[in-house]
């Protein structure tokens, strides 16, 4: 059995990208009138050729979507437990190298600031942590997951890579979900943008969706930072990826984020810039490839994307979020991590989804049975 690092390694970044931009009207029009399609269909729907074709991929997004996840959006929201870090990331506003006030949230902090969730209507929350390894790790992360159980009904995480043991602790603790990036497939990029600590090892990262699958996390969600290179050479090896992981880890459930780079605190612009058109493209061509896919859309966008993107293939969103350790009650004026685009309220969100015709849920799907609780 190979590892994903033995397909990655199969490929040429110039030569995908030449594929991609090469494919014709002909491979957008097979794309679209396949039912179950391949990497090398995905190719096409993200490529230009694929752009006058958008409206009649987004009919046929929102009619895959309806299909198989019914007129329902499930809600989340994020928790920053902490902005310490120990790598050199030049987009990231937790940087090691940022002069900034580093704070971690300690018991109290962090029931106040589940207690403000809660208070929301908040009933799936995601944990999130600069990657400091030796203060916020494993024994912070479960003695966390213990403290918020007994008020949430689902709890994911976005932190460090791990090793498989941790993760077994994690999934035995009764975490739901695990959110890792590879922020890009381009190597010698990714080298580039993490010049310092542990996350610079790109084949560490590579491998942490593997370490996952085999600690039997119910769902992985997986993702680059939209903005370092290529989007649609990125998102192909995402795919790809996605591909792999399936074959291998069949019981499991997969998502996919579109975290496209937003400013922060020391951080680099954009190398790439993604349009709204593009990032709609991109969202069609994940839906129309995988209709299992849970597909996410996180409070970086504005609102009226969001809006928008609604009744096209979009699963969950995250919503009121604070991208700061404390932001919620505990610290307002902490750094927050990333600018959030989307600032409205829970009940404004809600409403707006229910306007549309759908249903916001509070909670994902249930674990022991294919229903939905509200």
């Amino acid at each position: 059995m190979n590892d994903f690092k033995e397909i990655l390694d199969q490929y040429n970044w110039e030569e995908v990208q030449t594929k991609i931009y090469g494919a014709s009207d002909q491979d957008v029009l097979r794309a679209l009138n396949r039912a179950n399609l391949t990497l090398n269909d995905f190719m096409a729907l993200i490529s230009p050729a694929a752009t006058p074709y958008l409206e009649q991929m987004a009919l046929k997004a929102q009619q895959i979507t309806q299909r198989r996840f019914g007129k329902t959006i499930q809600l989340y929201a994020p928790l920053y437990l902490s902005n310490e870090c120990q790598n050199i990331c030049t987009y990231c506003g937790f940087s090691m190298d940022n002069k900034i006030r580093r704070k971690t949230l300690n018991n109290t902090e962090l029931l106040l600031e589940a207690m403000a969730l809660k208070s929301m209507g908040v009933n799936h929350v995601l944990l999130v942590s600069g990657e400091a390894n030796k203060t916020v790790e494993i024994n912070y992360f479960l003695n966390a997951i213990e403290l918020l159980k007994p008020h949430f009904s689902q709890i994911s995480i976005e932190v460090q890579p791990l090793e498989q043991e941790e993760y077994q602790l994690l999934q035995a603790a009764g975490v739901y979900a695990i959110l890792v990036y590879q922020e890009t497939y381009h190597r010698e990029v990714y080298k580039k943008y993490h010049p310092k600590g542990k996350k610079s090892n790109f084949d560490y990262r590579l491998d942490t969706p593997d370490r996952i699958g085999r600690a039997g996390i119910h769902k992985i969600g997986l993702g680059v930072l939209l903005g370092l290179e290529d989007w649609r050479v990125d998102s192909f090896f995402t795919a790809t990826h996605i591909s792999y992981l399936q074959k291998q880890y069949w019981q499991t459930r997969y998502s996919i984020s579109f975290p496209r780079l937003r400013p922060a605190e020391g951080s680099v612009a954009p190398n790439f810039h993604l349009s709204d058109k593009h990032l709609l493209q991109l969202i069609c061509a994940y839906r129309l490839w995988n209709e299992n896919l849970e597909i996410s859309i996180s409070t970086r966008e504005n609102e009226s994307f969001r809006d928008h993107i609604i009744p096209i293939g979009v699963t969950t969103m995250s919503a009121a979020s604070k991208t700061n350790p404390g932001g919620y009650v505990v610290d307002p004026q902490a750094l927050e991590q990333f600018e959030v685009s989307d600032e409205r309220d829970m009940e404004t969100i809600k409403n707006q989804i229910r306007k549309m015709g759908y249903d916001p849920v509070m909670k994902d799907w249930e674990s022991n049975y294919s229903g939905l609780v509200r």
